[in-house]
């Protein structure tokens, strides 16, 4: 029982160690940084091109249900048609 314990708090030290520091984002040797898009200043940086754009994770629209309505019938709700065999 206490071994368990013991490996249970060594595995969670190693976890929390592991999730401290994040170094700056550099390209590997012998790369550049993608070239500079058309229309714009300078080149982005590594963290404009990690985060993500508006398309990518747009806003959520949690607009409530505020008054409900009956729904009119639908002319071209209809069933489907059997096939012939």
């Amino acid at each position: 029982m206490k071994t368990r314990t013991l490996a249970g708090l060594a595995m969670a030290a190693l976890v929390l160690a592991g999730c401290g520091g994040r170094p700056a984002l550099k390209p590997l040797k012998d790369q550049r940084l993608p070239a500079v898009p058309v229309g714009a200043a300078t080149a982005p940086t590594g963290g404009e091109l990690m985060a993500p754009s508006i398309q990518a994770r747009p806003e959520r629209n949690v607009e409530l249900l505020t008054q409900s309505r009956q729904r009119s019938d639908d002319p071209f709700d209809l069933p489907p048609e059997k096939q012939p065999q």
